[in-house]
C-alpha cells in the first residue's frame, strides 16, 4: 500500500517561466509547495497560504531563534559601525582644523587656505559617496524572505491529496497487471 503522507509541505518558488496552474485557482504560480521527502508537490498561490482553511504555518523554534540572534547580531554590527563612522569623522574634522591653522600660520594669504578647503570639501562628499554606495549594495544582498516556509494543509485538502496518491498507486498496479500476459484467463482447452 502507499507509504504514509506527512502532512508537511516546504514552500519552494521556481522560476516564473516553469510557473504552472494553482491547485485551487488554477492561475499561473510560481510557489510550490512539496514534502520533505519528494513524493508529492502541488503549485499554489501565494494568496492561498495566507488562508487558514487551506493551510496552517508550522513555526520553526529553531529557525527563529537563529533570525533573533542574527537581528541581534546585526544590530550590535550598526551600532559600532555607526560609533567607528562617528570617531572618524571626529578624527578627520580635528585634523581639518589642525591643517587650517597651521596653513593660517604658515601663510598669511587668504587665497590658498580656500583652495585646500575645496580639495578637503571633494575628498569629503567623495568618502560619502562611497559610504552611501557601501551602504546600499549590502542593504540589497541581505533581504531575507522573511515569510513562512513550512506549512500544514487543512484535513480536506490533505485528504485530497493522500487519494491522488492512492489512485496514482492503484493505476499504476493496473497497467502493471495489465502487461501481465497471466492476468487474463485461458483459452478453454476441452472439445464440444
Amino acid at each position: 500500500m502507499a507509504t504514509s503522507l506527512p502532512n508537511t509541505w516546504h514552500l519552494r518558488r521556481v522560476a516564473d517561466t516553469s510557473a504552472r496552474s494553482c491547485l485551487i485557482c488554477h492561475k499561473p504560480s510560481s510557489s510550490v509547495l512539496i514534502t520533505p521527502n519528494n513524493k508529492d508537490f502541488f503549485y499554489v498561490c501565494p494568496a492561498h497560504l495566507n488562508d487558514r482553511h487551506f493551510c496552517t504555518v508550522i513555526i520553526d523554534e529553531e529557525e527563529e531563534a537563529a533570525k533573533k540572534k542574527a537581528e541581534e547580531m546585526s544590530r550590535e554590527i550598526e551600532k559600532v559601525k555607526k560609533e567607528y563612522e562617528e570617531k572618524q569623522q571626529r578624527k578627520k574634522e580635528k585634523e581639518k582644523e589642525k591643517k587650517k591653522k597651521d596653513k593660517a600660520e604658515s601663510k598669511g594669504t587668504k587665497d590658498q587656505p580656500e583652495n585646500a578647503d575645496n580639495k578637503d570639501d571633494e575628498r569629503e562628499r567623495d568618502d560619502k559617496i562611497d559610504a552611501i554606495k557601501k551602504q546600499s549594495t549590502s542593504a540589497n544582498t541581505s533581504t531575507p524572505d522573511d515569510s513562512p516556509r513550512i506549512f500544514a494543509l487543512h484535513k480536506n485538502f490533505y485528504q485530497m491529496r493522500i487519494d491522488r496518491m492512492r489512485n496514482l498507486e492503484a493505476a499504476k498496479r493496473n497497467r502493471q497487471r495489465l502487461q501481465d500476459p497471466s492476468f487474463f484467463p485461458s483459452v478453454p482447452s476441452g472439445g464440444i
